[in-house]
């Protein structure tokens, strides 16, 4: 079982930024590719972005393309995504993951998720 702990949720105007962090304390991080997915009130779950077990490959969701960049450090057992220029439309739960899998297929499968943080952008 692997644990996922993330955190930097809360309350910002449009065209702000916010950085999530995402740890996963006491576990072999660098195995796992590592992702972002997102669930808004009454909407479904949807992937926002990927990244493969060494940083060298990301994946985004068309929404968030220019506008959110994941990174990791394996070092600190740690992913991050930094969301600039945020929407009202990106105010959701957003939820770290991993998988053993490969990234490219990540928004498919996952095998281990956080409790998730609130992300609010006001209009």
């Amino acid at each position: 079982q692997v644990q996922l702990v993330e955190s930097g949720g809360g309350l910002v105007q449009a065209g702000g930024s916010l950085r999530l962090s995402c740890a996963a304390p006491g576990r072999t991080f660098s195995r796992y590719a590592m992702g972002w997915f997102r669930q808004a009130p009454g909407k479904e779950r949807e992937f926002v972005a990927g990244i493969s077990w060494s940083g060298d490959t990301t994946y985004y969701a068309d929404s968030v393309k220019g506008r959110f960049t994941i990174s990791r450090d394996n070092a600190k057992n740690t992913v991050h995504v930094q969301m600039n220029s945020l929407k009202p439309e990106d105010t959701a739960v957003y939820y770290c993951a991993a998988t053993q899998g490969e990234v490219a297929t990540m928004r498919f499968y996952q095998d281990y998720w956080g409790q998730g943080t609130q992300v609010t952008v006001s209009s």
